[in-house]
């Protein structure tokens, strides 16, 4: 089959059922056989703003919500009006005509298809509650889509929660507007026809909440915070089930030192927040750090500082968690580079913290977290090997007394769970000896603080020899080398993909383990490089300055974004062009963003 790739975009306001049409969308194309990529741009409002959702839809797999527009849904006359001019000549543009009886749009490059939503659907509901159903399966029907599939979602999305009266009111109202579509207007040339295998599709933050189920997470905290809410609605809706704990605080600071307190009692633990939440958390992740106990918190970016742009997504807080809490100490921070991405990551990570007895970071952001996209439904059919480190459970055989922080070459000392016969011992967020009686308490000693120091800071000699590397994607005599790290991946890749198909041959490198860097390892990769740009959503080049101080590379040119929107491909293509002409930065103008 010819390759597919479309992209419908809706536009309303909140309230308007947005977010349920494109989980619907999703969930049809990918009962399709299709893949999906699903982004929404919204403000950080119950009513009023405006929303904009696109789902771009492939019959190869997408990461980003592409360049164009081939179709829009508009729910309110504001969205019309808005985003008429960005539907690509020979799209489509579906807009309720009651609403504009006065003045009709104009565009002769496009088709507009003009429905009355009181006469499909007799509705007296002035709040047009099914207008969402009714204007989506007229797109369905454009693109060639199976209503069947559709009355079959939306019997799953209402039945139990309103109803089956619900359930035959939404489906007479997109049986009216499917039917409508075939006699009034003329569906796309190129179809979304049904392949198989049919796939799943999930949220960013929910592939992150099955990775820490999959990891054997047993305590799950945090206190709600756009965009990592997502992980504890999936948490809390599987908790029975999976027999998690979870648990909301009045506040990050609790959230963190919960997490603590359940790792340092032997279950795997977990939390979520933003950067606001994080510089709360702080503290504590470095009293985890001193106490050397596991724990794993997430990041989700958003727009910064303060509470900055809630709705928003950004990747400004990578200097944030390198300098989380004062002082040195053990860490590990990863930045998933797709949503299935961070469903491996956390066992990764689980079990790197297990085994090293530190914090472990992860930087996700908006658009990740709260993209959705589809995957085969086999690959999270897995079971990851699970390695708790030197951990003791019960008693065993020792040679005198237990040292909880024993002075190892490898600055790994056996960790006993609370409650172990005979393996007392003193945990304190004080630096202490072997024993853990604490040095403050006593004279002090420079040899006992220097020892216990390097015993910690050892283990980071271990982490990063288990740390994979960059790796570069494409030609390795390529002209230009786009550098990104996290989120970026999928736009970055079908960048290079199209520079190159230009005629500028271009290759690609992402990193994904961000703390400890191995100098040596990443130079080897960054020596074959062309002419280098990094590209990331953030004002100052916070990844290009860590780069070039962990390793002394310095890029040729640079390709930044901070208007709280993430990349499309011709931004980084136009930018790449831009910069082999002269320039060494470009900042993506906001007027380029069709949002």
């Amino acid at each position: 089959m010819a390759k597919y790739d479309f992209v419908i975009a809706v536009g309303g306001a909140p309230g308007q059922g947005i977010d349920t049409v494109g989980k619907s969308m999703s969930q049809i194309f990918a009962r399709h056989g299709l893949h999906v990529y699903t982004y929404s741009a919204y403000q950080s409002l119950i009513r009023g703003g405006h929303t904009f959702l696109t789902v771009r839809i492939s019959s190869e797999p997408v990461a980003n919500h592409g360049d164009e527009i081939d179709l829009i849904i508009a729910l309110d006359r504001n969205s019309l009006e808005k985003h008429l001019p960005h539907v690509r000549p020979g799209g489509a543009l579906i807009y309720n005509s009651d609403d504009v009886r006065k003045q009709a749009p104009e565009r002769d490059d496009i088709q507009l298809c003009p429905i009355s939503y009181k006469e499909l659907t007799g509705d007296p509901d002035r709040k047009k509650r099914m207008l969402n159903i009714c204007t989506f399966s007229v797109a369905l029907n454009l693109v060639g889509g199976d209503l069947k599939v559709l009355e079959d979602i939306i019997t799953l999305t209402f039945l139990k929660r309103k109803g089956q009266e619900v359930v035959d009111a939404n489906i007479a109202a997109a049986r009216a507007g499917y039917n409508y579509a075939s006699e009034h207007f003329t569906p796309f040339d190129t179809k979304a026809e049904k392949r198989e295998p049919a796939l799943a599709f999930t949220e960013g933050n929910g592939a992150m909440a099955m990775g820490g189920a999959a990891a054997g997470v047993k305590f799950y905290c945090a206190y709600p915070m756009s965009p990592s809410t997502g992980v504890l609605h999936w948490m809390a809706a599987h908790a029975r089930d999976l027999n998690i704990m979870v648990r909301q605080c009045e506040d990050e600071i609790s959230v963190v030192n919960m997490v603590i307190g359940a790792a340092h009692a032997g279950c795997r633990a977990m939390c979520a927040t933003s950067g606001g939440g994080f510089a709360l958390m702080s503290e504590a992740i470095g009293s985890a750090g001193m106490m050397e106990i596991p724990i794993v918190v997430i990041n989700v970016q958003r727009g910064g500082p303060s509470t900055g742009l809630p709705t928003k997504t950004e990747q400004g807080d990578l200097w944030q968690l390198l300098g989380a809490s004062q002082g040195d100490f053990p860490k590990i921070i990863v930045a998933p580079t797709s949503i299935m991405d961070g469903f491996h990551t956390i066992p990764e990570l689980f079990n790197l913290v297990d085994k090293f007895q530190c914090p472990g970071m992860v930087l996700s952001d908006l658009t990740l977290s709260m993209g959705f996209t589809t995957f085969e439904p086999d690959s999270i059919n897995w079971q990851p090997e699970i390695d708790r480190g030197e951990l003791i459970t019960e008693l065993g055989e020792m040679d005198g007394e237990y040292l909880r922080y024993q002075i190892t070459g490898s600055g790994i000392s056996p960790r006993a769970l609370p409650g172990t016969p005979g393996h007392v011992h003193v945990v304190a967020t004080d630096d202490h000896d072997e024993d853990g009686g604490l040095i403050s308490d006593e004279f002090t000693n420079p040899h006992k603080r220097r020892d216990i120091m390097e015993k910690r800071q050892r283990k980071m000699d271990g982490i990063v020899e288990l740390l994979p590397p960059p790796t570069l994607e494409g030609s390795e005599d390529a002209e230009v080398t786009l550098i990104g790290w996290g989120s970026t991946h999928g736009v970055i890749s079908e960048a290079a993909q199209t520079l190159t198909e230009d005629g500028i041959t271009t290759n690609h490198i992402q990193f994904k383990w961000l703390y400890p860097m191995d100098e040596d390892t990443v130079n080897e990769v960054l020596a074959k490089v062309g002419h280098a740009i990094i590209v990331e959503c953030n004002y100052t080049g916070q990844f290009a300055r860590f780069l070039r101080g962990e390793t002394g590379f310095k890029a040729d040119g640079h390709i930044r974004k901070y208007d709280g929107e993430p990349f499309m491909p011709h931004h980084i293509v136009d930018g790449a062009r831009e910069l082999l002409i002269g320039k060494t930065e470009l900042y993506v103008p906001y007027q380029e963003i069709v949002v």
